[in-house]
């Protein structure tokens, strides 16, 4: 039977989602747990590869089992063995043809910069701490020129392997609650730390590092050099997943 688990996890403890030699990721530590529950290794397919560091409140993966636990009880039986920073939340049967991350049309991310002159020891693992001054007018400017549906090349790091980098980034706007910034990104598809990309850029538009005039032609020139820094990871969460 395919089941559809939906997931959310601090990501401060993990290497990412996907398994990997070099760290404890959330893949394996789902993996174990229901290798104990059912009594054989399952597989468990992710809608996406988050970070390490990043946080999920919304990641939806699948995997088949033979078992006669009914779907909707499996978070409870789950969260008995999972550590207390990952938590499943929802249980679904699913076709056998279902893939969490192929059948997925559109996912959101949320990244939060806490704009202030001190840091917030109780935000240190949950946003990006940049304390010299931001344009949020220029920012907004520039989420206009950086949203729509085009080659977004320049957007993705050094090691991406998509076969297109054509994406729809159908959002991309922010928030500003006292120091706190929101910046939110919709799209088909992400590329590899392209939220982070953009949200880098984005800051160095705020603090005059860029000019929002500037961005078309440099998306257009596809150069990933030219833009701004990839923000850390601890500022990017998951937030839905779309089928």
């Amino acid at each position: 039977m395919k089941f559809k688990l939906t997931l959310m996890y601090d990501g401060t403890n993990y290497h990412g989602w996907q398994r990997q030699k070099n760290g404890v990721t959330v893949q394996e530590v789902l993996e174990d747990v229901l290798y104990g529950v059912f009594g054989a290794e399952t597989a468990v397919v992710g809608c996406s590869r988050t970070d390490a560091r990043v946080h999920a409140r919304m990641f939806v993966c699948g995997f088949s089992a033979d078992t006669s636990i009914p779907a909707d009880k499996l978070p409870f039986v789950l969260n008995a063995a999972l550590p207390p920073d990952i938590r499943a939340v929802k249980g679904e049967t699913a076709p056998d043809s279902f893939n969490a991350r192929f059948d997925a049309v559109k996912k959101t991310y949320e990244y939060r910069i806490l704009n202030t002159v001190h840091a917030d020891p109780f935000l240190r693992n949950y946003a990006w701490h940049y304390p010299a001054a931001l344009d949020i007018a220029e920012i907004e400017r520039a989420c206009g020129l950086i949203r729509g549906r085009r080659d977004f090349r320049c957007f993705m790091a050094a090691g991406g392997k998509a076969k297109t980098t054509v994406r729809d980034l159908s959002e991309l706007s922010l928030v500003k609650d006292g120091g706190l910034i929101t910046v939110t990104a919709s799209a088909n598809g992400f590329l590899y730390n392209m939220v982070r990309i953009i949200v880098g850029t984005l800051v160095y538009v705020g603090a005059g590092k860029l000019r929002a005039d500037d961005l078309t032609a440099l998306i257009e020139g596809r150069d990933r050099r030219a833009l701004g820094l990839t923000a850390p990871p601890q500022g990017l969460c998951l937030v839905n997943v779309e089928y």
